[in-house]
Protein backbone atom coordinates (compact mmCIF):
# COMPACT_ATOMS: atom_id res chain seq x y z
CA UNK A 1 0.00 0.00 0.00
CA UNK A 2 3.13 2.33 0.95
CA UNK A 3 4.70 1.87 -2.13
CA UNK A 4 2.09 2.55 -4.37
CA UNK A 5 1.20 5.38 -2.56
CA UNK A 6 5.07 6.10 -2.88
CA UNK A 7 4.58 5.92 -6.59
CA UNK A 8 1.42 7.86 -7.56
CA UNK A 9 2.49 10.79 -5.25
CA UNK A 10 6.14 10.40 -7.30
CA UNK A 11 4.47 10.79 -10.41
CA UNK A 12 2.16 13.72 -8.91
CA UNK A 13 5.75 15.15 -7.70
CA UNK A 14 7.52 15.01 -11.31
CA UNK A 15 4.38 16.70 -13.08
CA UNK A 16 4.32 19.76 -10.78
CA UNK A 17 8.14 20.28 -11.21
CA UNK A 18 8.22 19.54 -14.79
CA UNK A 19 8.87 23.03 -15.38
CA UNK A 20 11.66 23.41 -12.96
CA UNK A 21 15.33 22.46 -13.95
CA UNK A 22 17.19 18.97 -14.38
CA UNK A 23 18.40 17.38 -11.41
CA UNK A 24 21.81 16.28 -10.48
CA UNK A 25 21.30 12.81 -9.43
CA UNK A 26 21.77 12.09 -5.03
CA UNK A 27 22.60 9.01 -3.61
CA UNK A 28 23.68 10.37 -0.12
CA UNK A 29 24.43 8.42 2.99
CA UNK A 30 21.81 10.27 5.13
CA UNK A 31 19.21 8.02 3.63
CA UNK A 32 20.11 5.48 5.53
CA UNK A 33 18.54 7.49 8.30
CA UNK A 34 14.97 7.05 7.40
CA UNK A 35 12.71 4.49 8.91
CA UNK A 36 10.39 2.22 6.90
CA UNK A 37 7.92 1.45 9.89
CA UNK A 38 7.17 1.60 13.68
CA UNK A 39 4.82 3.53 15.63
CA UNK A 40 6.86 6.70 15.33
CA UNK A 41 7.64 6.45 12.06
CA UNK A 42 6.84 9.85 10.39
CA UNK A 43 4.40 11.11 7.72
CA UNK A 44 7.88 12.35 5.93
CA UNK A 45 9.16 8.80 5.77
CA UNK A 46 5.90 7.19 5.04
CA UNK A 47 5.02 9.35 2.03
CA UNK A 48 8.72 8.26 0.71
CA UNK A 49 9.75 11.70 1.40
CA UNK A 50 7.41 13.63 -0.53
CA UNK A 51 4.72 14.69 1.90
CA UNK A 52 4.99 16.74 4.98
CA UNK A 53 1.98 16.08 7.79
CA UNK A 54 -0.73 19.31 8.14
CA UNK A 55 -1.46 21.03 11.19
CA UNK A 56 -3.72 17.86 13.02
CA UNK A 57 -1.12 15.28 11.91
CA UNK A 58 1.67 17.53 13.44
CA UNK A 59 0.10 17.67 16.63
CA UNK A 60 -0.99 14.07 16.70
CA UNK A 61 2.93 13.33 15.96
CA UNK A 62 4.26 15.10 19.18
CA UNK A 63 1.66 13.73 21.25
CA UNK A 64 3.15 10.25 20.01
CA UNK A 65 6.17 11.16 20.97
CA UNK A 66 5.45 12.49 23.89
CA UNK A 67 3.77 9.53 25.46
CA UNK A 68 5.98 7.24 24.04
CA UNK A 69 8.48 8.93 26.89
CA UNK A 70 7.04 11.54 29.13
CA UNK A 71 10.29 12.15 31.02
CA UNK A 72 12.35 12.71 28.06
CA UNK A 73 9.46 15.03 25.92
CA UNK A 74 7.27 17.76 26.68
CA UNK A 75 4.97 19.58 24.45
CA UNK A 76 4.04 23.17 25.85
CA UNK A 77 1.55 25.82 24.04
CA UNK A 78 3.81 29.27 23.76
CA UNK A 79 0.98 31.18 21.87
CA UNK A 80 -1.92 31.23 19.95
CA UNK A 81 -2.35 32.70 16.21
CA UNK A 82 -4.60 35.10 14.66
CA UNK A 83 -7.13 32.33 13.84
CA UNK A 84 -6.46 30.69 17.13
CA UNK A 85 -4.54 27.95 16.85
CA UNK A 86 -1.93 26.84 19.22
CA UNK A 87 1.76 27.75 18.76
CA UNK A 88 3.36 24.75 20.52
CA UNK A 89 7.01 23.98 20.97
CA UNK A 90 8.53 20.03 22.26
CA UNK A 91 10.80 20.27 24.85
CA UNK A 92 13.63 17.18 24.86
CA UNK A 93 15.64 17.03 27.84
CA UNK A 94 16.77 14.60 30.26
CA UNK A 95 14.79 13.16 33.34
CA UNK A 96 12.07 15.62 33.55
CA UNK A 97 14.35 19.11 33.66
CA UNK A 98 11.83 20.81 31.69
CA UNK A 99 11.19 23.94 33.64
CA UNK A 100 13.59 27.08 32.53
CA UNK A 101 15.43 27.12 35.84
CA UNK A 102 15.94 23.42 35.68
CA UNK A 103 17.68 23.62 32.11
CA UNK A 104 19.64 26.63 32.81
CA UNK A 105 21.10 24.34 36.13
CA UNK A 106 21.81 20.91 34.34
CA UNK A 107 25.30 21.82 32.85
CA UNK A 108 24.11 21.35 29.25
CA UNK A 109 23.93 24.17 26.69
CA UNK A 110 19.82 24.92 25.26
CA UNK A 111 19.67 24.73 21.26
CA UNK A 112 16.28 26.55 20.06
CA UNK A 113 15.29 24.92 16.97
CA UNK A 114 12.12 26.77 14.44
CA UNK A 115 10.75 25.45 11.88
CA UNK A 116 7.71 27.28 9.12
CA UNK A 117 8.23 30.35 10.09
CA UNK A 118 7.60 30.94 6.27
CA UNK A 119 5.35 27.64 5.77
CA UNK A 120 6.02 26.47 2.70
CA UNK A 121 9.84 26.39 3.83
CA UNK A 122 8.91 23.29 6.41
CA UNK A 123 12.03 21.00 6.24
CA UNK A 124 13.05 21.70 9.57
CA UNK A 125 9.76 20.05 11.11
CA UNK A 126 10.01 16.71 9.27
CA UNK A 127 13.90 16.75 10.04
CA UNK A 128 13.59 17.77 13.21
CA UNK A 129 10.12 14.68 14.09
CA UNK A 130 13.04 11.81 12.80
CA UNK A 131 15.64 13.37 15.08
CA UNK A 132 13.31 13.23 18.06
CA UNK A 133 12.21 9.99 17.12
CA UNK A 134 15.77 8.28 16.60
CA UNK A 135 16.18 9.81 20.49
CA UNK A 136 12.61 8.39 21.57
CA UNK A 137 13.79 5.24 20.44
CA UNK A 138 16.86 4.72 21.66
CA UNK A 139 18.91 5.33 18.40
CA UNK A 140 20.62 8.42 19.72
CA UNK A 141 20.79 8.68 23.00
CA UNK A 142 23.63 10.89 23.21
CA UNK A 143 21.73 13.87 21.97
CA UNK A 144 20.11 14.52 25.13
CA UNK A 145 23.48 14.26 27.46
CA UNK A 146 24.47 16.73 25.07
CA UNK A 147 22.44 19.95 24.79
CA UNK A 148 18.52 20.40 26.07
CA UNK A 149 16.36 20.89 22.52
CA UNK A 150 13.30 23.01 22.36
CA UNK A 151 11.42 22.44 18.95
CA UNK A 152 8.81 24.77 17.25
CA UNK A 153 7.62 22.34 14.37
CA UNK A 154 5.67 25.50 13.07
CA UNK A 155 5.82 28.97 13.72
CA UNK A 156 3.28 30.41 11.11
CA UNK A 157 1.11 27.87 11.94
CA UNK A 158 -2.16 29.86 10.30
CA UNK A 159 0.55 29.79 6.99
CA UNK A 160 0.77 25.93 7.02
CA UNK A 161 -2.54 25.32 7.01
CA UNK A 162 -3.45 27.75 3.52
CA UNK A 163 -1.80 24.46 1.77
CA UNK A 164 -1.46 23.99 -1.90
CA UNK A 165 0.39 22.44 -4.96
CA UNK A 166 0.35 25.94 -6.20
CA UNK A 167 2.33 27.88 -2.99
CA UNK A 168 6.19 27.88 -4.61
CA UNK A 169 6.54 27.53 -8.27
CA UNK A 170 10.22 27.48 -7.69
CA UNK A 171 10.39 24.66 -4.60
CA UNK A 172 10.55 20.98 -5.34
CA UNK A 173 8.48 19.66 -2.15
CA UNK A 174 6.99 18.56 -0.46
CA UNK A 175 3.52 17.76 -3.19
CA UNK A 176 1.59 20.21 -0.63
CA UNK A 177 3.53 23.30 1.07
CA UNK A 178 1.78 26.15 3.35
CA UNK A 179 1.83 29.53 2.65
CA UNK A 180 4.92 31.86 3.09
CA UNK A 181 2.79 34.41 5.30
CA UNK A 182 0.74 35.09 8.63
CA UNK A 183 -3.37 35.03 7.70
CA UNK A 184 -2.37 38.71 8.01
CA UNK A 185 -0.38 37.89 5.06
CA UNK A 186 2.54 39.52 7.36
CA UNK A 187 6.07 37.63 7.00
CA UNK A 188 7.32 36.47 10.35
CA UNK A 189 10.74 37.20 9.25
CA UNK A 190 10.27 40.59 9.12
CA UNK A 191 8.96 41.10 12.36
CA UNK A 192 11.53 40.91 14.80
CA UNK A 193 11.81 44.76 15.86
CA UNK A 194 8.13 45.87 15.48
CA UNK A 195 6.37 42.62 16.77
CA UNK A 196 3.13 42.84 15.35
CA UNK A 197 2.56 38.95 15.01
CA UNK A 198 1.49 36.64 17.75
CA UNK A 199 4.34 34.18 16.38
CA UNK A 200 7.53 35.96 16.67
CA UNK A 201 6.16 37.20 20.23
CA UNK A 202 6.28 33.71 21.40
CA UNK A 203 9.62 33.05 20.39
CA UNK A 204 10.56 36.24 22.17
CA UNK A 205 9.23 35.22 25.16
CA UNK A 206 10.91 31.48 25.09
CA UNK A 207 14.14 33.43 24.68
CA UNK A 208 13.38 35.29 27.72
CA UNK A 209 12.25 32.60 29.76
CA UNK A 210 14.39 29.92 28.99
CA UNK A 211 17.75 31.57 27.60
CA UNK A 212 19.06 29.09 24.63
CA UNK A 213 22.51 28.95 23.82
CA UNK A 214 21.87 28.55 20.57
CA UNK A 215 18.99 29.46 17.95
CA UNK A 216 18.03 28.04 14.60
CA UNK A 217 16.18 29.55 12.02
CA UNK A 218 15.30 26.83 9.20
CA UNK A 219 14.35 28.24 5.76
CA UNK A 220 14.21 26.89 2.21
CA UNK A 221 15.89 29.70 -0.59
CA UNK A 222 15.37 30.83 -4.23
CA UNK A 223 17.54 32.75 -6.23
CA UNK A 224 20.20 30.73 -8.53
CA UNK A 225 20.87 27.02 -9.11
CA UNK A 226 24.03 25.65 -7.49
CA UNK A 227 25.37 22.02 -6.23
CA UNK A 228 24.62 23.00 -3.26
CA UNK A 229 21.71 21.82 -1.01
CA UNK A 230 22.21 23.16 2.52
CA UNK A 231 23.35 26.79 2.81
CA UNK A 232 23.53 28.20 6.31
CA UNK A 233 25.42 31.08 7.77
CA UNK A 234 25.12 34.10 10.44
CA UNK A 235 26.06 37.71 10.12
CA UNK A 236 29.94 37.89 9.46
CA UNK A 237 32.45 38.92 12.26
CA UNK A 238 33.45 42.25 9.91
CA UNK A 239 29.84 43.37 9.56
CA UNK A 240 29.35 43.04 13.87
CA UNK A 241 30.47 45.90 16.10
CA UNK A 242 31.35 43.15 18.85
CA UNK A 243 32.13 40.02 16.38
CA UNK A 244 33.32 37.55 19.26
CA UNK A 245 30.18 35.44 18.68
CA UNK A 246 30.69 35.04 14.89
CA UNK A 247 34.17 34.76 15.35
CA UNK A 248 33.35 31.65 17.46
CA UNK A 249 30.31 30.26 14.48
CA UNK A 250 32.98 30.85 11.74
CA UNK A 251 36.11 29.38 13.17
CA UNK A 252 34.80 26.72 15.75
CA UNK A 253 31.36 25.39 14.79
CA UNK A 254 31.56 25.90 10.65
CA UNK A 255 33.59 22.94 10.37
CA UNK A 256 32.29 20.67 12.75
CA UNK A 257 29.43 20.92 10.66
CA UNK A 258 30.11 20.84 6.97
CA UNK A 259 32.36 17.96 8.14
CA UNK A 260 29.50 16.25 9.61
CA UNK A 261 27.00 17.38 6.28
CA UNK A 262 30.20 16.00 3.38
CA UNK A 263 30.30 12.65 5.44
CA UNK A 264 26.41 12.06 4.87
CA UNK A 265 26.81 13.15 1.06
CA UNK A 266 25.26 16.36 1.34
CA UNK A 267 27.13 19.59 0.19
CA UNK A 268 27.16 22.82 2.62
CA UNK A 269 27.26 26.02 1.36
CA UNK A 270 27.41 29.72 2.49
CA UNK A 271 24.51 31.96 2.93
CA UNK A 272 24.85 33.98 -0.12
CA UNK A 273 22.49 35.55 -2.63
CA UNK A 274 23.22 36.55 -6.18
CA UNK A 275 23.53 39.93 -7.63
CA UNK A 276 21.88 39.31 -10.93
CA UNK A 277 19.41 36.30 -10.86
CA UNK A 278 19.47 36.36 -14.48
CA UNK A 279 23.60 36.05 -14.74
CA UNK A 280 24.90 34.23 -11.76
CA UNK A 281 28.47 35.55 -12.66
CA UNK A 282 27.71 38.76 -12.17
CA UNK A 283 28.57 37.99 -8.57
CA UNK A 284 27.18 37.05 -5.20
CA UNK A 285 25.59 39.24 -3.09
CA UNK A 286 26.59 38.61 0.68
CA UNK A 287 24.16 39.95 2.60
CA UNK A 288 24.75 41.47 6.15
CA UNK A 289 20.42 40.92 8.16
CA UNK A 290 19.11 43.75 9.62
CA UNK A 291 17.12 42.99 13.25
CA UNK A 292 13.70 42.93 11.39
CA UNK A 293 15.12 39.42 10.22
CA UNK A 294 15.93 36.36 12.87
CA UNK A 295 19.45 36.20 12.25
CA UNK A 296 20.43 39.97 12.16
CA UNK A 297 18.00 40.29 15.28
CA UNK A 298 20.35 37.61 17.08
CA UNK A 299 23.19 39.06 16.33
CA UNK A 300 22.18 42.68 17.50
CA UNK A 301 21.25 40.62 21.13
CA UNK A 302 24.47 38.85 21.32
CA UNK A 303 22.40 35.48 20.77
CA UNK A 304 24.14 33.34 18.59
CA UNK A 305 21.62 32.96 15.29
CA UNK A 306 21.91 30.67 12.61
CA UNK A 307 19.85 30.81 9.49
CA UNK A 308 19.57 27.56 7.46
CA UNK A 309 18.43 28.08 4.00
CA UNK A 310 18.11 24.76 2.01
CA UNK A 311 18.17 25.24 -1.60
CA UNK A 312 14.94 24.85 -3.14
CA UNK A 313 15.91 23.29 -6.49
CA UNK A 314 16.39 20.07 -4.58
CA UNK A 315 14.40 17.36 -3.84
CA UNK A 316 12.16 17.54 -0.62
CA UNK A 317 13.24 13.82 1.01
CA UNK A 318 17.19 15.74 0.38
CA UNK A 319 16.72 18.66 1.94
CA UNK A 320 15.23 17.44 5.08
CA UNK A 321 17.54 14.41 5.38
CA UNK A 322 20.35 17.37 4.88
CA UNK A 323 18.85 19.53 7.67
CA UNK A 324 18.44 16.39 9.88
CA UNK A 325 22.18 16.01 9.38
CA UNK A 326 22.67 19.69 9.97
CA UNK A 327 21.31 19.84 13.29
CA UNK A 328 22.95 16.74 14.52
CA UNK A 329 26.40 18.57 13.47
CA UNK A 330 25.12 21.79 15.14
CA UNK A 331 24.58 19.62 18.38
CA UNK A 332 27.86 18.19 18.05
CA UNK A 333 29.39 21.53 17.57
CA UNK A 334 27.51 22.96 20.39
CA UNK A 335 28.44 20.08 23.05
CA UNK A 336 31.65 21.04 22.14
CA UNK A 337 32.08 24.41 21.88
CA UNK A 338 29.37 25.97 24.04
CA UNK A 339 31.95 27.29 26.64
CA UNK A 340 34.06 29.16 23.95
CA UNK A 341 30.28 30.55 23.14
CA UNK A 342 29.46 31.39 26.45
CA UNK A 343 32.54 33.23 26.86
CA UNK A 344 31.92 35.47 23.76
CA UNK A 345 27.98 35.77 24.60
CA UNK A 346 29.35 37.45 28.12
CA UNK A 347 32.01 39.47 26.39
CA UNK A 348 28.81 41.22 24.26
CA UNK A 349 26.97 41.98 27.41
CA UNK A 350 29.61 44.05 28.25
CA UNK A 351 30.06 45.95 25.25
CA UNK A 352 28.85 49.43 25.11
CA UNK A 353 29.15 51.35 22.10
CA UNK A 354 29.15 54.85 21.51
CA UNK A 355 29.17 54.88 17.83
CA UNK A 356 26.85 52.17 16.22
CA UNK A 357 26.45 50.94 12.65
CA UNK A 358 22.64 51.01 11.72
CA UNK A 359 22.72 50.49 7.86
CA UNK A 360 25.14 49.19 5.97
CA UNK A 361 25.20 48.81 1.53
CA UNK A 362 27.08 46.46 -0.81
CA UNK A 363 30.86 46.87 -1.38
CA UNK A 364 31.78 48.54 -5.08
CA UNK A 365 34.99 46.32 -5.05
CA UNK A 366 34.43 42.19 -4.95
CA UNK A 367 36.25 39.97 -2.89
CA UNK A 368 36.37 36.51 -4.60
CA UNK A 369 35.23 32.53 -3.39
CA UNK A 370 35.00 29.35 -4.93
CA UNK A 371 32.05 28.50 -5.93
CA UNK A 372 30.24 25.23 -6.56
CA UNK A 373 27.80 26.19 -9.61
CA UNK A 374 25.16 24.89 -12.09
CA UNK A 375 26.33 25.50 -16.06
CA UNK A 376 23.38 27.74 -17.18
CA UNK A 377 23.00 29.24 -20.97
CA UNK A 378 21.40 32.72 -21.38
CA UNK A 379 18.61 33.30 -23.91
CA UNK A 380 16.22 36.47 -25.66
CA UNK A 381 12.69 35.29 -24.08
CA UNK A 382 9.89 35.98 -26.77
CA UNK A 383 7.43 36.65 -23.04
CA UNK A 384 9.53 38.88 -21.26
CA UNK A 385 11.17 40.16 -23.80
CA UNK A 386 14.67 40.25 -22.00
CA UNK A 387 17.89 38.14 -21.51
CA UNK A 388 16.61 34.94 -19.19
CA UNK A 389 18.81 32.18 -17.75
CA UNK A 390 17.86 28.47 -18.46
CA UNK A 391 19.97 26.57 -15.61
CA UNK A 392 20.90 23.20 -17.59
CA UNK A 393 21.88 20.54 -14.41
CA UNK A 394 25.55 20.29 -15.40
CA UNK A 395 28.18 21.05 -11.84
CA UNK A 396 30.00 24.10 -12.93
CA UNK A 397 33.07 25.10 -10.39
CA UNK A 398 34.12 28.83 -9.93
CA UNK A 399 37.57 29.04 -9.00
CA UNK A 400 37.26 33.06 -8.40
CA UNK A 401 33.30 34.31 -8.47
CA UNK A 402 33.06 37.66 -7.10
CA UNK A 403 31.08 38.50 -3.70
CA UNK A 404 30.21 41.99 -2.65
CA UNK A 405 29.34 42.35 0.88
CA UNK A 406 27.70 45.11 2.60
CA UNK A 407 30.89 46.61 4.12
CA UNK A 408 30.10 49.93 3.49
CA UNK A 409 29.26 51.74 6.13
CA UNK A 410 25.42 53.90 5.00
CA UNK A 411 24.85 55.36 8.54
CA UNK A 412 26.50 55.48 12.04
CA UNK A 413 24.87 57.01 14.86
CA UNK A 414 25.79 58.25 18.12
CA UNK A 415 24.79 56.23 21.06
CA UNK A 416 23.14 58.47 24.06
CA UNK A 417 23.68 57.48 27.92
CA UNK A 418 20.02 56.85 27.69
CA UNK A 419 16.54 56.73 25.75
CA UNK A 420 13.73 58.77 27.79
CA UNK A 421 10.00 57.50 27.10
CA UNK A 422 7.22 59.11 27.85
CA UNK A 423 4.67 57.84 29.23
CA UNK A 424 1.85 58.03 26.63
CA UNK A 425 4.23 55.05 24.89
CA UNK A 426 3.67 52.68 27.12
CA UNK A 427 2.69 50.16 24.80
CA UNK A 428 6.60 50.37 23.05
CA UNK A 429 7.77 50.13 26.61
CA UNK A 430 6.11 46.96 26.67
CA UNK A 431 7.72 45.89 23.01
CA UNK A 432 10.59 46.85 24.61
CA UNK A 433 10.74 43.93 27.55
CA UNK A 434 9.14 41.88 25.12
CA UNK A 435 12.81 41.78 23.71
CA UNK A 436 14.26 41.43 26.83
CA UNK A 437 15.52 44.74 27.39
CA UNK A 438 16.12 46.33 31.09
CA UNK A 439 13.72 49.40 31.51
CA UNK A 440 13.15 52.06 34.37
CA UNK A 441 9.99 53.71 35.14
CA UNK A 442 10.91 57.09 36.72
CA UNK A 443 9.13 58.43 40.10
CA UNK A 444 7.35 61.09 40.36
CA UNK A 445 9.10 64.29 40.57
CA UNK A 446 11.95 63.47 38.87
CA UNK A 447 13.49 65.88 36.37
CA UNK A 448 16.34 66.48 34.49
CA UNK A 449 18.48 68.87 32.26
CA UNK A 450 20.67 68.12 29.42
CA UNK A 451 18.60 66.33 27.37
CA UNK A 452 18.48 66.31 23.82
CA UNK A 453 15.28 65.50 21.26
CA UNK A 454 15.75 65.16 17.51
CA UNK A 455 12.94 67.22 15.12
CA UNK A 456 12.48 65.92 11.77
CA UNK A 457 13.86 68.51 9.08
CA UNK A 458 12.73 65.83 6.39
CA UNK A 459 10.53 63.16 5.49
CA UNK A 460 9.22 60.80 3.35
CA UNK A 461 6.59 58.52 3.59
CA UNK A 462 6.72 55.09 1.55
CA UNK A 463 4.04 55.23 -1.00
CA UNK A 464 3.18 51.18 -0.52
CA UNK A 465 2.61 49.22 2.67
CA UNK A 466 5.25 47.21 3.67
CA UNK A 467 4.06 44.15 6.22
CA UNK A 468 0.77 46.00 6.95
CA UNK A 469 2.54 49.41 7.80
CA UNK A 470 3.81 52.86 5.97
CA UNK A 471 7.56 53.16 6.67
CA UNK A 472 9.15 56.43 6.94
CA UNK A 473 12.41 57.76 6.37
CA UNK A 474 13.91 60.88 7.99
CA UNK A 475 16.56 63.01 8.86
CA UNK A 476 16.68 64.84 12.05
CA UNK A 477 18.58 68.17 13.42
CA UNK A 478 19.97 67.52 16.91
CA UNK A 479 18.24 69.89 19.58
CA UNK A 480 19.54 70.90 23.37
CA UNK A 481 16.73 71.10 26.08
CA UNK A 482 18.12 74.46 27.75
CA UNK A 483 15.35 73.98 30.54
CA UNK A 484 14.47 71.38 32.67
CA UNK A 485 12.61 68.48 31.68
CA UNK A 486 9.79 66.75 33.86
CA UNK A 487 10.08 62.83 33.63
CA UNK A 488 7.67 61.84 36.29
CA UNK A 489 5.84 58.57 34.72
CA UNK A 490 8.30 58.52 31.82
CA UNK A 491 10.82 55.43 31.46
CA UNK A 492 14.57 55.43 30.89
CA UNK A 493 15.82 52.79 29.03
CA UNK A 494 19.74 52.98 29.91
CA UNK A 495 22.19 52.06 27.18
CA UNK A 496 24.56 50.34 29.36
CA UNK A 497 23.13 46.83 29.70
CA UNK A 498 23.13 43.66 28.04
CA UNK A 499 21.14 44.53 24.91
CA UNK A 500 22.69 48.18 24.25
CA UNK A 501 23.13 47.69 20.49
CA UNK A 502 19.51 46.55 20.45
CA UNK A 503 18.44 49.26 22.45
CA UNK A 504 19.57 52.09 20.02
CA UNK A 505 18.82 50.14 17.27
CA UNK A 506 15.16 50.12 18.64
CA UNK A 507 15.05 54.02 19.55
CA UNK A 508 16.94 55.56 17.67
CA UNK A 509 14.44 57.56 14.97
CA UNK A 510 17.38 56.87 12.03
CA UNK A 511 17.73 53.36 12.58
CA UNK A 512 16.49 51.55 9.78
CA UNK A 513 14.32 49.57 12.26
CA UNK A 514 13.41 51.47 14.38
CA UNK A 515 9.94 51.71 15.98
CA UNK A 516 9.99 55.17 14.76
CA UNK A 517 11.11 54.25 11.07
CA UNK A 518 8.08 51.41 10.73
CA UNK A 519 5.66 53.14 11.58
CA UNK A 520 4.85 53.59 15.42
CA UNK A 521 5.18 57.73 15.81
CA UNK A 522 3.01 58.27 12.95
CA UNK A 523 1.24 60.93 14.70
CA UNK A 524 4.34 63.79 14.84
CA UNK A 525 3.39 64.76 11.30
CA UNK A 526 -0.27 65.72 12.16
CA UNK A 527 -0.98 69.00 13.11
CA UNK A 528 -4.32 69.45 14.56
CA UNK A 529 -4.37 73.07 15.68
CA UNK A 530 -4.21 75.64 12.67
CA UNK A 531 -4.42 79.82 11.97
CA UNK A 532 -6.33 81.63 10.69
CA UNK A 533 -4.70 84.68 8.28
CA UNK A 534 -7.13 87.03 9.66
CA UNK A 535 -5.84 86.59 13.33
CA UNK A 536 -2.47 85.39 11.89
CA UNK A 537 -1.74 88.68 9.60
CA UNK A 538 -1.98 91.50 12.33
CA UNK A 539 -0.33 89.56 15.52
CA UNK A 540 2.48 88.90 12.87
CA UNK A 541 2.63 92.66 12.45
CA UNK A 542 2.94 93.36 15.63
CA UNK A 543 5.51 90.61 16.11
CA UNK A 544 7.88 91.85 13.56
CA UNK A 545 7.60 95.58 15.01
CA UNK A 546 8.84 94.40 18.41
CA UNK A 547 11.40 92.29 17.25
CA UNK A 548 13.79 94.15 14.64
CA UNK A 549 15.82 90.89 14.57
CA UNK A 550 13.41 88.79 13.76
CA UNK A 551 11.59 91.05 10.76
CA UNK A 552 15.27 91.17 9.44
CA UNK A 553 14.99 87.26 8.92
CA UNK A 554 12.25 87.58 7.46
CA UNK A 555 13.17 90.21 4.91
CA UNK A 556 16.27 88.58 4.67
CA UNK A 557 14.32 85.20 3.47
CA UNK A 558 12.04 87.09 1.26
CA UNK A 559 15.03 88.06 -0.47
CA UNK A 560 16.89 85.37 -1.54
CA UNK A 561 14.05 82.69 -1.38
CA UNK A 562 12.08 83.17 -4.89
CA UNK A 563 9.57 80.47 -4.38
CA UNK A 564 8.84 81.76 -0.86
CA UNK A 565 8.68 85.34 -1.86
CA UNK A 566 5.42 84.14 -4.50
CA UNK A 567 3.76 82.23 -2.05
CA UNK A 568 1.71 83.80 0.12
CA UNK A 569 1.60 79.93 1.87
CA UNK A 570 5.18 79.74 2.97
CA UNK A 571 5.47 82.98 4.05
CA UNK A 572 2.21 83.29 6.40
CA UNK A 573 3.63 79.36 7.65
CA UNK A 574 6.97 81.05 8.36
CA UNK A 575 5.63 83.67 10.71
CA UNK A 576 2.90 81.19 12.45
CA UNK A 577 5.81 78.87 13.09
CA UNK A 578 7.28 82.06 15.26
CA UNK A 579 4.52 82.87 17.31
CA UNK A 580 4.15 80.96 20.73
CA UNK A 581 0.39 79.41 19.51
CA UNK A 582 2.70 77.08 17.11
CA UNK A 583 2.52 73.31 17.99
CA UNK A 584 5.49 72.35 20.09
CA UNK A 585 5.60 69.03 19.21
CA UNK A 586 5.08 68.84 15.59
CA UNK A 587 7.66 66.57 14.44
CA UNK A 588 9.52 66.66 17.40
CA UNK A 589 10.95 62.84 18.24
CA UNK A 590 9.14 62.33 21.92
CA UNK A 591 11.70 59.88 22.68
CA UNK A 592 14.43 62.41 24.42
CA UNK A 593 18.26 61.58 24.69
CA UNK A 594 21.10 61.89 27.10
CA UNK A 595 24.30 62.33 26.33
CA UNK A 596 27.28 62.60 28.49
CA UNK A 597 29.75 65.43 28.16
CA UNK A 598 32.67 64.52 26.69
Amino acid sequence: MFMSLGIVLLSATLNLNSHLPPLQPWQGESQSLMQQDGPLTTDFELSGGLESPNYEQTNAFIKRLVASNPTQFQSIKIGTSDQGRDINMLLAVEGSQFSPAMMKNNNKPTVLIQAGIHAGEIDGKDAMFMLLRDIATGKRRDILSKVNILFVPILNVDGHERSSEFNRINQRGPLTMGFRTNAQNLNLNRDYTKLDTPGVRAVLKVINDYDPALYIDVHVTDGADYQYDVTYGFNPSFASDSPAIAKVLEDQFTPIIDEKLSKFGHIPGPLVFVMDKRNLEKGLAGWVASPRFSNGWGDIKGLPTILVENHSLKPYKQRVLGTYVFIDGVIDALSQQHKALEKAVESEKHFYPTELVVSREYSKEPDFVSFKGIKFKRFQSALSGHKEVKYLGEPIHYEKLPVFWQKEVKLKVSVPEAYFIPPQYAALVEKLQLHGIEVEKLAEGNAMTGLTQLKVDDYSFAKMPFEGRFRVDATFNHHLIESEVSLSGWTKVSTKQAYSELVTHLLHPAAPDSFFAWGDFHSIFQRTEYVENYALEPYARKMLKESPKLALAFDKKIREDKAFAKSDKQRLEWLYEKTPYYDQAYLKYPVLMFYAKK
